[in-house]
């Protein structure tokens, strides 16, 4: 980025006059309190048993002929005519040996690396949606600018650590060569790590490349140091097309992190109860796990988990259900079962930014921090089943996720914490608004929501009576006008530049 944009924005960060939008600092965010265990050890054992079962007698479609060869030279049975691959629980064993329980993204900027495993917890914006909407101009088909609106708004608030794939489809892009499109939208509006599209060889290895260039490495130095992910979604009931694995073996082989993320919703994809759809989404999730260390031992590899249920009257996917939420707390004992760091998703399926899409979410959210999730997919932004990227939306998930860091922050108990003096200081029947302890902590003592209204009923109408979706729209206009491009030097901005035409040149009308 050239130095007067640099200029511009921070004569636009001085001259706003109003104050920024309270948000907490960035952070790395962990979880103190222990895991919640919905299922005994004799369940997850039962489970662990199904799903061996499934992989050694069942097996799964395999739809890339070099994903069949690398398990048939492994030693399991492939079935050429039907593509059928059936693995052993020794393989699973095997695979498992040299999986890694933690691990790290870096983006350009160091500053906000991604920490994967142990009790860390890390929140995405939403990805995949191909319509975006907002209050004031309706819903609409994905398009670049809304995307790179989001994707500012993803930069501007800390406690978005990660972007995921496309937060919606620019569909007024060529769909062949729209992923250089929006990894260039990445690396240039933010500085963070981000998801790339893993459909296919040539979308993972573009994503790839262009994080290498925006860090100065070779391809070789990132396979020990990724900075990128993807999300795998296995086609249940136990299938791998030939994009995902094609997809997921680039990213092994280049030691990107892959989250392998059966969908499994109960009632269509997998069982109706949920000890057979957690048992199908484990053996698919394990054979993915599998795959990845046959391409390269050690590559970083998650545990991915995306189980709810369908509305049994209609067939549509449900979100933020009770079951949904069981789901997400049992699917992390499972990852830890395993020793793999842990996806999972909060979700909604309400078509608003209203009631129904708060409750949902902030109801699948609990399962995702409840269940030690280390990376909560869509958890920005997510709207009518993920069919929508909401700008309201984001903001009233960005207020519930920054409630959630400020509940996994400890209660201290010291001799200042117990504030035994003011308490003697004060007077039966008095108060404490003028204590010295009070004073002194008055300004940090309390979560200040950037959201919520606490005016009482006069106060708040004679300001407008606004909504929280109404404020909303006014708090994510607020962040993209109080938004600051991050630095670029000039010469790895015209790389990229000069990467995206000439792979644009490449790819044609065919596929990358």
């Amino acid at each position: 980025m050239t130095e007067p944009r640099r200029k511009r924005g921070a004569e636009r960060t001085s001259n706003r006059g109003p104050a920024p939008i309270a948000q907490l600092p960035p952070r790395r965010v962990t979880n103190p309190y222990p895991p919640m265990a919905l299922l005994s050890p004799d369940q997850i054992e039962a489970i662990h048993q199904a799903s061996m079962h499934m992989l050694e007698n069942f097996g799964i479609e395999v739809m890339s002929p070099r994903a069949l060869s690398l398990f048939e030279k492994a030693g399991a049975k492939v079935d050429h005519a039907s593509a059928n691959v059936r693995v052993d629980r020794g393989m699973v064993d095997e695979a498992l040996k040299t999986t890694r329980s933690t691990y790290t993204l870096t983006p350009r900027n160091p500053a906000k690396s991604i920490h994967l495993g142990g009790s860390t917890i890390n929140f995405t914006l939403v990805a995949g949606p191909p319509n975006v909407h907002d209050m004031e101009r309706g819903r609409r088909a994905g398009n670049l600018r809304d995307y790179a609106d989001l994707t500012r708004l993803a930069q501007h608030f800390n406690c978005i650590h990660m972007l995921g794939n496309q937060v919606c489809a620019p569909v007024e892009l060529p769909a062949n060569s729209r992923h250089l499109d929006t990894y260039f939208t990445n690396l240039t509006l933010t500085d963070k790590s981000f998801h790339v599209s893993a459909i296919g060889r040539g979308r993972a290895l573009d994503g790839i490349e262009m994080m290498a260039i925006s860090r100065g490495l070779t391809l070789d130095q990132m396979r020990d140091d990724p900075g990128i992910a993807t999300i795998i979604s296995v086609n249940s009931p136990r299938r791998f097309d030939e994009m995902m694995a094609e997809g997921l073996m680039t990213m092994a082989e280049y030691g990107q992190s892959v989250a392998v993320t059966p969908f499994t919703l109960m009632g269509a994809m997998s069982p109706v109860t949920l000890a057979g759809a957690l048992a199908q989404q484990n053996a698919e999730a394990l054979f993915g796990v599998v795959l990845t260390q046959l391409v390269r031992p050690g590559a970083p590899v998650m545990y991915g988990a995306f189980t709810s249920n369908v509305d049994m009257k209609s067939g549509a996917p449900a979100f933020g259900t009770p079951e949904n939420t069981k789901a997400n707390i049992a699917s992390g004992q499972l990852a830890r079962r395993y020793g793999l760091p842990y996806r999972t998703t909060p979700g909604s399926a309400s078509n608003a930014a209203d009631a129904q899409g708060a409750y949902e979410t902030l109801m699948a959210l609990w399962g995702a921090v409840l269940g030690h999730g280390n990376l909560v997919y869509h958890a920005a932004g997510w709207q009518e089943g993920g069919l929508t990227a909401s700008f309201e939306k984001f903001v009233i998930d960005v207020e519930m996720i920054q409630h959630m860091m400020e509940f996994l922050r400890p209660i201290v108990v010291d001799e200042a914490e117990l504030a035994v003096e003011a308490l003697g200081a004060v007077p039966t029947g008095g108060h404490f608004f003028g204590e010295p302890h009070t004073l002194e902590r008055y300004a940090t003592a309390f979560y200040q929501p950037m959201l919520s209204n606490w005016q009482n009923f006069e106060a708040w109408q004679e300001a407008g009576g606004l909504d929280a979706t109404a404020r909303a729209t006014r708090l994510w206009k607020k962040a993209l006008a109080d938004y600051v491009e991050p630095t670029m030097d000039i010469a790895v901005r015209e790389e990229l530049e000069a990467y995206v035409a000439k792979r644009k040149e490449a790819i044609g009308q065919g596929e990358p």
